[in-house]
């Protein structure tokens, strides 16, 4: 069992965060989200589907890919999601733990000057914790993702979360109850309506257990950097490719990774 802190893995809460931030283009054709790091309080609207790629690279050549699919249900109130990773951590490869998502649309959309978005999601222990891939046990997380728009030219969004794991693998092989929190915050730049820079910062909390059962917390600070843009088709697709590159600071001053994102948006 593999249970120590590793740079890409501490990331993973913010790259489900992404997933998870529906990407609803105007009719114009405009960007709304497609962040990185930070969940955006956007549903996605009655009759559009959207499915997400993501690729992070770390600076030790760990590597994790994740695949989302997100659908109105059946409409921007509601939104049903699933988080596929696969990922290649310390030489070892597979899948990761999946996640099944609903969000709601409490306050706002896509038109509001300020929208919010609760989620609980629930990750299945379907990565093999002995290889580092997972946490051995099921587990619950919350996120509260906010968005408001400062002016036409600048949107902010913020996070909040936690993740709990009441029977997660230590590395004695021991249960233990596991409690990971997170907090993001981003500064987006809209340029024009097909491209956006982008500013994110991202704090984890997250909680392991050593072989005589002693619970041990590591904290981790991102500042990511990052551009994104946009291809609207005729026929109703838009493509929206993206790169960051999430840096550690303080006690995370010598990791960082390169993120590359490519999603697709299409009425059904």
């Amino acid at each position: 069992m593999k249970n120590r802190a590793n740079p890409l893995t501490l990331v993973t809460v913010g790259c489900l965060a992404v997933q998870l931030s529906a990407a609803k283009a105007e009719e114009a054709g405009a960007i709304q989200d497609n962040s990185f790091l930070v969940e955006e309080a956007y549903n996605q609207e009655t009759g559009v589907v959207q499915h997400i790629n993501t690729l992070q690279r770390s600076r030790s050549g760990d590597l994790m890919y994740t695949f989302t699919q997100e659908w109105p249900a059946p409409s921007i109130a509601h939104q049903l999601s699933y988080t596929v990773p696969i990922q290649r951590l310390d030489g070892s490869s597979g899948i990761g733990d999946v996640a099944l998502n609903y969000r709601y649309q409490w306050i706002g959309d896509g038109e509001a000057t300020l929208a919010v978005s609760p989620r609980v999601t629930a990750l299945l222990p379907t990565g093999d914790d002995r290889k580092g891939l997972g946490v051995g046990a099921a587990g619950v997380q919350v996120n509260l993702p906010v968005s408001y728009v400062l002016n036409s030219s600048f949107v902010t969004h913020w996070n909040a979360g936690a993740t709990v794991t009441p029977n997660a693998c230590g590395d004695s092989g021991a249960e233990f109850h596991k409690t990971d929190f997170n907090l993001g915050g981003s500064l987006i730049w809209l340029t024009s309506d097909t491209f956006n820079v982008m500013l994110e910062a991202v704090y984890y909390s997250t909680q392991s257990a050593d072989g005589d059962g002693r619970k041990h917390r590591e904290s981790a600070v991102y500042v990511s950097p990052g551009v994104r843009g946009a291809f609207n088709l005729a026929s109703g697709l838009q493509i929206v490719p993206g790169l960051a590159v999430p840096i550690g600071i303080g006690a995370s001053s010598e990791d960082y990774s390169i993120f590359a994102y490519l999603s697709f948006e299409h009425p059904f």
